[in-house]
């Protein structure tokens, strides 16, 4: 009886693994969709403009203090992305993530 408890545990503990792990790629895969859509329409449009390249490291740390560090690089290439290319609703942070894919 014990034998067939400890296959029953090893069997739902299998499981569970297997419906984290797939709720992980779905979560991952929905945000690099996100995240691709909006660099693609964008990063084609602006990867030689010297005022966004210039922002790099400020988009850098933008996005890992997620939207807490603003430097003026960056404010100032989010300003010129909008004003000059068509960035549709794409917020601060999917700009700055389309400037790091460049």
């Amino acid at each position: 009886m014990m034998r067939k408890q400890a296959y029953v545990l090893a069997a739902l503990l299998g499981v569970s693994g297997l419906a984290q792990a797939t709720s992980f790629v779905v979560t991952t895969d929905s945000l690099v969709d996100a995240t691709a859509s909006t660099s693609d329409a964008t990063s084609s449009s602006f990867k030689d403009d010297k005022i966004v390249l210039q922002a790099r490291d400020d988009a850098a740390s933008f996005v890992a203090s997620q939207g807490e560090i603003r430097g003026v690089h960056l404010e100032a290439a989010l300003r010129h992305m909008r004003s000059h290319y068509q960035v549709g609703q794409a917020d601060d942070l999917q700009l700055a993530q389309a400037i790091l894919s460049l």
